[in-house]
Protein backbone atom coordinates (compact mmCIF):
# COMPACT_ATOMS: atom_id res chain seq x y z
CA UNK A 1 0.00 0.00 0.00
CA UNK A 2 1.16 3.14 -0.78
CA UNK A 3 1.84 5.56 1.99
CA UNK A 4 0.37 9.36 1.63
CA UNK A 5 3.13 11.92 1.78
CA UNK A 6 1.76 15.43 2.64
CA UNK A 7 2.75 17.89 -0.24
CA UNK A 8 3.61 15.62 -2.71
CA UNK A 9 2.44 15.60 -6.20
CA UNK A 10 -1.21 13.58 -5.47
CA UNK A 11 -1.88 15.75 -2.82
CA UNK A 12 -1.33 19.09 -5.20
CA UNK A 13 -3.67 17.66 -7.56
CA UNK A 14 -6.75 16.71 -4.65
CA UNK A 15 -5.99 20.50 -4.19
CA UNK A 16 -6.46 21.54 -7.67
CA UNK A 17 -9.85 19.08 -8.02
CA UNK A 18 -11.32 20.42 -4.82
CA UNK A 19 -10.90 23.82 -5.64
CA UNK A 20 -12.46 23.48 -9.30
CA UNK A 21 -15.12 21.37 -7.82
CA UNK A 22 -15.98 23.32 -4.19
CA UNK A 23 -19.71 23.76 -5.05
CA UNK A 24 -20.86 20.34 -6.48
CA UNK A 25 -19.01 19.01 -3.21
CA UNK A 26 -20.77 21.45 -0.86
CA UNK A 27 -24.25 20.30 -2.79
CA UNK A 28 -23.58 16.17 -2.69
CA UNK A 29 -22.76 17.10 1.31
CA UNK A 30 -25.98 19.13 1.97
CA UNK A 31 -28.07 16.46 -0.20
CA UNK A 32 -26.55 13.83 2.03
CA UNK A 33 -27.57 15.86 5.39
CA UNK A 34 -30.97 16.17 4.33
CA UNK A 35 -31.39 12.82 3.27
CA UNK A 36 -32.62 13.16 -0.23
CA UNK A 37 -32.92 9.73 -2.08
CA UNK A 38 -31.83 8.41 -4.73
CA UNK A 39 -35.19 8.12 -6.38
CA UNK A 40 -36.45 11.32 -5.84
CA UNK A 41 -33.36 13.25 -7.27
CA UNK A 42 -33.75 10.58 -10.64
CA UNK A 43 -37.45 12.02 -10.04
CA UNK A 44 -36.50 15.93 -10.16
CA UNK A 45 -34.08 15.25 -12.79
CA UNK A 46 -36.55 13.74 -15.03
CA UNK A 47 -39.50 15.81 -14.69
CA UNK A 48 -41.94 15.86 -17.48
CA UNK A 49 -41.87 18.94 -20.02
CA UNK A 50 -44.30 20.04 -22.32
CA UNK A 51 -41.99 20.71 -25.61
CA UNK A 52 -43.94 21.26 -28.98
CA UNK A 53 -47.98 20.90 -30.08
CA UNK A 54 -49.11 19.78 -33.60
CA UNK A 55 -52.19 21.11 -34.88
CA UNK A 56 -54.84 23.73 -34.24
CA UNK A 57 -55.35 24.65 -30.94
CA UNK A 58 -59.44 25.13 -31.36
CA UNK A 59 -62.51 23.52 -30.17
CA UNK A 60 -63.34 20.38 -32.24
CA UNK A 61 -60.38 20.02 -33.64
CA UNK A 62 -57.27 17.53 -32.61
CA UNK A 63 -53.79 18.61 -31.02
CA UNK A 64 -50.74 16.38 -30.63
CA UNK A 65 -48.85 17.28 -27.74
CA UNK A 66 -44.88 16.13 -27.01
CA UNK A 67 -43.91 15.59 -23.77
CA UNK A 68 -40.19 14.99 -22.48
CA UNK A 69 -39.80 12.58 -19.65
CA UNK A 70 -43.35 11.38 -20.39
CA UNK A 71 -42.46 7.61 -20.59
CA UNK A 72 -40.42 8.11 -17.17
CA UNK A 73 -43.48 9.88 -15.51
CA UNK A 74 -45.88 7.52 -16.75
CA UNK A 75 -44.25 4.62 -14.98
CA UNK A 76 -45.84 5.62 -11.64
CA UNK A 77 -48.13 7.72 -12.98
CA UNK A 78 -51.86 7.48 -15.06
CA UNK A 79 -51.53 9.08 -18.11
CA UNK A 80 -55.15 8.73 -19.00
CA UNK A 81 -55.78 11.47 -16.29
CA UNK A 82 -53.77 14.41 -18.35
CA UNK A 83 -55.86 17.03 -19.66
CA UNK A 84 -55.15 20.23 -21.74
CA UNK A 85 -54.46 23.40 -19.04
CA UNK A 86 -55.17 26.28 -20.89
CA UNK A 87 -54.20 29.66 -19.48
CA UNK A 88 -53.74 28.08 -16.55
CA UNK A 89 -57.11 26.04 -16.81
CA UNK A 90 -57.83 22.72 -16.46
CA UNK A 91 -59.72 21.63 -19.87
CA UNK A 92 -62.03 19.03 -17.60
CA UNK A 93 -63.23 15.82 -19.37
CA UNK A 94 -60.64 16.02 -22.42
CA UNK A 95 -58.74 13.29 -21.20
CA UNK A 96 -56.06 11.66 -23.86
CA UNK A 97 -57.78 9.77 -27.06
CA UNK A 98 -54.08 8.33 -27.73
CA UNK A 99 -51.12 7.95 -26.21
CA UNK A 100 -47.73 7.02 -27.30
CA UNK A 101 -45.19 6.72 -24.18
CA UNK A 102 -42.57 5.90 -26.46
CA UNK A 103 -42.34 8.94 -28.62
CA UNK A 104 -43.71 10.96 -25.73
CA UNK A 105 -46.74 11.95 -27.14
CA UNK A 106 -50.80 12.73 -26.08
CA UNK A 107 -53.43 13.28 -28.69
CA UNK A 108 -56.35 15.41 -27.40
CA UNK A 109 -59.58 16.90 -29.16
CA UNK A 110 -60.64 19.34 -27.60
CA UNK A 111 -64.19 19.74 -26.85
CA UNK A 112 -66.94 21.34 -24.40
CA UNK A 113 -68.09 19.01 -21.74
CA UNK A 114 -70.47 19.50 -18.93
CA UNK A 115 -67.56 19.98 -16.44
CA UNK A 116 -65.39 22.49 -18.91
CA UNK A 117 -68.28 24.41 -19.99
CA UNK A 118 -67.19 27.18 -17.72
CA UNK A 119 -63.81 27.29 -18.26
CA UNK A 120 -64.64 27.46 -21.99
CA UNK A 121 -66.70 30.43 -21.46
CA UNK A 122 -63.61 32.10 -19.43
CA UNK A 123 -61.24 31.36 -22.53
CA UNK A 124 -63.58 32.38 -25.14
CA UNK A 125 -65.85 34.84 -23.86
CA UNK A 126 -65.18 38.57 -24.24
CA UNK A 127 -63.00 37.95 -27.86
CA UNK A 128 -61.07 40.78 -29.08
CA UNK A 129 -60.18 39.07 -32.56
CA UNK A 130 -60.59 35.82 -34.47
CA UNK A 131 -57.61 34.52 -31.87
CA UNK A 132 -56.00 35.15 -28.55
CA UNK A 133 -52.57 33.96 -27.48
CA UNK A 134 -52.44 31.52 -24.47
CA UNK A 135 -49.83 29.37 -22.17
CA UNK A 136 -50.58 25.88 -22.89
CA UNK A 137 -49.20 22.86 -20.82
CA UNK A 138 -51.09 19.37 -19.49
CA UNK A 139 -51.00 17.86 -16.27
CA UNK A 140 -52.87 15.80 -13.69
CA UNK A 141 -56.75 17.32 -13.89
CA UNK A 142 -56.33 17.49 -10.43
CA UNK A 143 -53.09 19.18 -9.79
CA UNK A 144 -50.55 21.56 -11.09
CA UNK A 145 -49.51 21.39 -14.96
CA UNK A 146 -46.22 20.64 -16.38
CA UNK A 147 -43.39 22.67 -17.07
CA UNK A 148 -44.00 23.96 -20.58
CA UNK A 149 -42.09 25.89 -23.31
CA UNK A 150 -45.42 27.80 -24.23
CA UNK A 151 -45.20 29.80 -21.06
CA UNK A 152 -45.71 33.89 -20.42
CA UNK A 153 -43.14 34.71 -23.30
CA UNK A 154 -44.37 32.15 -25.90
CA UNK A 155 -47.86 31.88 -26.10
CA UNK A 156 -49.49 29.64 -28.17
CA UNK A 157 -52.72 31.48 -30.40
CA UNK A 158 -56.31 30.16 -29.64
CA UNK A 159 -58.49 30.43 -32.32
CA UNK A 160 -61.96 31.75 -31.38
CA UNK A 161 -63.58 31.91 -34.73
CA UNK A 162 -62.70 30.09 -37.70
CA UNK A 163 -61.63 32.64 -40.18
CA UNK A 164 -63.83 30.64 -42.73
CA UNK A 165 -66.47 30.35 -41.12
CA UNK A 166 -66.61 33.58 -39.24
CA UNK A 167 -66.43 35.90 -42.11
CA UNK A 168 -69.30 33.97 -43.99
CA UNK A 169 -71.50 33.88 -41.09
CA UNK A 170 -71.03 37.97 -40.21
CA UNK A 171 -71.91 38.55 -44.49
CA UNK A 172 -74.59 36.40 -43.56
CA UNK A 173 -75.75 38.51 -40.71
CA UNK A 174 -74.64 41.90 -41.99
CA UNK A 175 -76.98 41.04 -45.47
CA UNK A 176 -79.68 39.95 -43.38
CA UNK A 177 -79.63 43.45 -40.10
CA UNK A 178 -79.25 45.43 -43.08
CA UNK A 179 -81.96 44.62 -45.45
CA UNK A 180 -84.36 44.52 -42.56
CA UNK A 181 -83.63 48.33 -42.10
CA UNK A 182 -83.58 49.23 -45.77
CA UNK A 183 -87.35 47.47 -45.26
CA UNK A 184 -87.86 49.54 -42.70
CA UNK A 185 -86.90 52.96 -43.75
CA UNK A 186 -88.14 52.10 -47.63
CA UNK A 187 -91.28 50.13 -46.86
CA UNK A 188 -94.47 49.40 -43.92
CA UNK A 189 -92.72 46.44 -42.67
CA UNK A 190 -92.69 47.94 -39.31
CA UNK A 191 -94.90 50.81 -39.64
CA UNK A 192 -98.63 51.37 -39.40
CA UNK A 193 -100.23 50.64 -42.28
CA UNK A 194 -101.46 53.56 -44.98
CA UNK A 195 -103.47 53.72 -47.76
CA UNK A 196 -100.36 53.31 -49.90
CA UNK A 197 -98.21 55.84 -48.29
CA UNK A 198 -95.62 55.43 -45.66
CA UNK A 199 -97.57 55.90 -42.20
CA UNK A 200 -95.47 56.07 -38.91
CA UNK A 201 -93.49 53.75 -37.56
CA UNK A 202 -94.88 51.62 -34.66
CA UNK A 203 -94.06 51.34 -31.51
CA UNK A 204 -94.86 47.25 -31.42
CA UNK A 205 -93.31 45.89 -34.85
CA UNK A 206 -89.91 47.82 -33.36
CA UNK A 207 -90.03 45.72 -30.59
CA UNK A 208 -90.31 42.74 -32.41
CA UNK A 209 -87.65 44.04 -35.14
CA UNK A 210 -85.33 45.06 -32.03
CA UNK A 211 -85.53 41.16 -30.45
CA UNK A 212 -85.42 39.30 -33.78
CA UNK A 213 -82.28 41.09 -34.90
CA UNK A 214 -80.52 40.91 -31.29
CA UNK A 215 -81.29 36.95 -30.68
CA UNK A 216 -80.21 36.13 -34.93
CA UNK A 217 -76.87 37.90 -34.38
CA UNK A 218 -76.48 36.21 -31.06
CA UNK A 219 -77.40 32.76 -32.04
CA UNK A 220 -74.88 32.90 -35.03
CA UNK A 221 -72.24 34.73 -32.98
CA UNK A 222 -72.39 31.78 -30.04
CA UNK A 223 -72.90 29.08 -32.64
CA UNK A 224 -69.55 29.99 -34.27
CA UNK A 225 -67.78 30.33 -31.09
CA UNK A 226 -68.84 27.22 -29.02
CA UNK A 227 -70.53 25.16 -31.59
CA UNK A 228 -73.86 24.75 -29.47
CA UNK A 229 -77.05 25.09 -31.50
CA UNK A 230 -79.30 24.78 -28.35
CA UNK A 231 -78.90 27.89 -26.56
CA UNK A 232 -82.91 29.62 -27.01
CA UNK A 233 -83.61 29.71 -22.88
CA UNK A 234 -87.32 29.86 -21.83
CA UNK A 235 -87.20 33.12 -20.34
CA UNK A 236 -85.84 34.57 -23.49
CA UNK A 237 -88.73 32.91 -25.42
CA UNK A 238 -91.20 34.57 -22.59
CA UNK A 239 -89.55 37.83 -23.88
CA UNK A 240 -90.27 37.33 -27.17
CA UNK A 241 -93.89 36.22 -26.73
CA UNK A 242 -94.45 39.40 -25.07
CA UNK A 243 -93.19 41.66 -28.04
CA UNK A 244 -95.37 39.52 -30.20
CA UNK A 245 -98.20 39.68 -27.90
CA UNK A 246 -98.00 44.03 -28.18
CA UNK A 247 -97.99 44.09 -31.34
CA UNK A 248 -100.58 41.59 -32.43
CA UNK A 249 -102.85 43.51 -29.83
CA UNK A 250 -101.79 47.03 -31.22
CA UNK A 251 -102.51 45.48 -34.35
CA UNK A 252 -106.29 44.12 -33.27
CA UNK A 253 -107.19 47.34 -32.01
CA UNK A 254 -106.28 49.34 -35.03
CA UNK A 255 -107.67 46.27 -37.19
CA UNK A 256 -111.50 47.14 -35.17
CA UNK A 257 -110.72 50.99 -35.64
CA UNK A 258 -110.65 50.33 -39.31
CA UNK A 259 -113.38 48.00 -39.28
CA UNK A 260 -115.77 50.09 -37.16
CA UNK A 261 -114.98 53.08 -39.43
CA UNK A 262 -115.97 51.08 -42.46
CA UNK A 263 -119.18 49.54 -41.15
CA UNK A 264 -119.91 53.47 -40.36
CA UNK A 265 -118.77 54.50 -44.27
CA UNK A 266 -121.55 51.37 -45.12
CA UNK A 267 -124.28 52.49 -43.47
CA UNK A 268 -123.90 55.96 -44.46
CA UNK A 269 -123.84 55.08 -47.88
CA UNK A 270 -127.30 53.27 -47.31
CA UNK A 271 -128.50 56.26 -45.89
CA UNK A 272 -127.74 58.73 -48.58
CA UNK A 273 -129.28 56.14 -50.99
CA UNK A 274 -132.43 56.00 -49.29
CA UNK A 275 -132.96 59.67 -48.79
CA UNK A 276 -131.59 60.32 -52.60
CA UNK A 277 -134.59 58.10 -53.64
CA UNK A 278 -136.65 60.06 -51.46
CA UNK A 279 -136.18 63.22 -52.59
CA UNK A 280 -136.51 62.06 -56.20
CA UNK A 281 -140.20 60.75 -55.22
CA UNK A 282 -142.62 63.45 -56.35
CA UNK A 283 -145.08 64.83 -54.20
CA UNK A 284 -143.14 64.95 -50.94
CA UNK A 285 -143.68 67.51 -48.13
CA UNK A 286 -141.35 70.61 -48.60
CA UNK A 287 -140.15 70.45 -45.01
CA UNK A 288 -138.99 66.80 -45.49
CA UNK A 289 -137.67 67.75 -48.11
CA UNK A 290 -135.57 70.62 -46.67
CA UNK A 291 -134.41 68.34 -43.53
CA UNK A 292 -133.31 65.59 -46.19
CA UNK A 293 -131.53 67.79 -47.91
CA UNK A 294 -129.46 68.54 -44.30
CA UNK A 295 -129.08 65.13 -43.91
CA UNK A 296 -127.06 64.65 -47.53
CA UNK A 297 -125.30 67.64 -46.87
CA UNK A 298 -124.45 65.91 -43.16
CA UNK A 299 -123.98 62.44 -45.12
CA UNK A 300 -121.68 63.77 -47.68
CA UNK A 301 -119.33 65.79 -45.22
CA UNK A 302 -118.90 62.72 -42.81
CA UNK A 303 -118.33 60.31 -46.06
CA UNK A 304 -115.62 62.72 -47.46
CA UNK A 305 -113.77 62.56 -43.97
CA UNK A 306 -113.84 58.94 -43.36
CA UNK A 307 -112.81 58.03 -46.93
CA UNK A 308 -110.56 61.06 -47.63
CA UNK A 309 -108.63 61.52 -44.57
CA UNK A 310 -105.06 62.66 -45.04
CA UNK A 311 -102.80 59.40 -43.76
CA UNK A 312 -101.02 59.74 -41.33
CA UNK A 313 -96.95 60.31 -42.51
CA UNK A 314 -93.94 59.76 -40.51
CA UNK A 315 -92.94 62.46 -38.01
CA UNK A 316 -89.65 61.04 -37.40
CA UNK A 317 -88.29 57.73 -36.07
CA UNK A 318 -88.42 58.67 -32.41
CA UNK A 319 -91.23 60.69 -32.43
CA UNK A 320 -93.18 57.81 -33.97
CA UNK A 321 -92.37 55.78 -31.57
CA UNK A 322 -92.80 57.52 -28.32
CA UNK A 323 -96.18 60.08 -29.56
CA UNK A 324 -99.57 59.47 -30.93
CA UNK A 325 -101.97 61.79 -32.34
CA UNK A 326 -102.83 63.32 -28.87
CA UNK A 327 -98.61 64.07 -28.18
CA UNK A 328 -96.04 62.23 -26.31
CA UNK A 329 -97.12 59.26 -23.94
CA UNK A 330 -95.60 57.90 -21.23
CA UNK A 331 -96.40 54.85 -21.52
CA UNK A 332 -94.85 54.23 -25.17
CA UNK A 333 -91.52 55.95 -23.36
CA UNK A 334 -91.72 53.35 -20.62
CA UNK A 335 -92.18 50.45 -22.54
CA UNK A 336 -89.30 51.95 -25.12
CA UNK A 337 -87.01 52.28 -22.13
CA UNK A 338 -87.44 48.84 -20.59
CA UNK A 339 -86.92 47.40 -24.49
CA UNK A 340 -83.64 49.08 -24.91
CA UNK A 341 -82.16 48.19 -21.13
CA UNK A 342 -82.71 44.59 -21.37
CA UNK A 343 -81.37 44.58 -24.74
CA UNK A 344 -77.97 46.02 -23.38
CA UNK A 345 -78.47 43.38 -20.84
CA UNK A 346 -78.67 40.58 -23.10
CA UNK A 347 -75.74 41.87 -25.68
CA UNK A 348 -73.32 41.84 -22.49
CA UNK A 349 -74.56 38.24 -21.47
CA UNK A 350 -74.12 37.41 -25.08
CA UNK A 351 -70.69 38.78 -25.28
CA UNK A 352 -69.12 37.51 -21.74
CA UNK A 353 -70.49 34.82 -21.09
CA UNK A 354 -71.25 33.55 -24.85
CA UNK A 355 -74.87 32.71 -23.42
CA UNK A 356 -78.45 33.87 -23.86
CA UNK A 357 -79.41 35.44 -20.67
CA UNK A 358 -81.95 33.75 -18.43
CA UNK A 359 -84.62 37.02 -16.98
CA UNK A 360 -86.15 36.31 -13.87
CA UNK A 361 -90.01 36.50 -13.60
CA UNK A 362 -90.25 39.23 -12.26
CA UNK A 363 -88.34 40.95 -14.76
CA UNK A 364 -90.33 39.56 -17.29
CA UNK A 365 -93.65 40.06 -15.27
CA UNK A 366 -92.91 44.34 -15.09
CA UNK A 367 -91.90 43.97 -19.50
CA UNK A 368 -95.46 42.68 -19.54
CA UNK A 369 -96.62 44.80 -17.38
CA UNK A 370 -95.46 47.72 -19.56
CA UNK A 371 -97.20 45.94 -22.74
CA UNK A 372 -100.53 45.38 -21.10
CA UNK A 373 -100.14 49.75 -20.14
CA UNK A 374 -99.06 50.94 -23.82
CA UNK A 375 -101.91 48.34 -25.34
CA UNK A 376 -104.26 49.57 -22.60
CA UNK A 377 -103.52 53.16 -23.36
CA UNK A 378 -105.30 52.29 -26.94
CA UNK A 379 -108.55 51.57 -26.34
CA UNK A 380 -109.41 55.05 -25.48
CA UNK A 381 -106.91 56.92 -28.01
CA UNK A 382 -108.22 55.42 -30.72
CA UNK A 383 -111.67 55.83 -29.67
Amino acid sequence: MDTFVPGSTATAGWRRWRGRNARLLRLVCVLLVLGVPAAGWASVVSAPRVVGVEGWLELDCPIEVEVAGLREWAKDNDPRRLVPFIDGYPIAGNTPVAIDLQHGRLLFHLAITRESEDTWRQLLGAPEGLERPVTFSVGPEDDSPFDTVYARYNRLPLTVINPAYGYLALAVVLLTLSTLVWLARTTGIIRHPGNGELGPYDLGRFQMAFWFSLVYASYVSIWLVTDAKDTITPSLLALMGISAGTALGEALIDSDRAGASAQEVRALQAEQRALSAAAGTAGGDDGNDTANAARLLEIEARLQELQGAPVHRSRGFLRDLLSDAHGYRFDRFQILAFTLILGVIFLSAVYNGLTMPEFSPTLLGLMGLSSGTYIGFKFPSNR
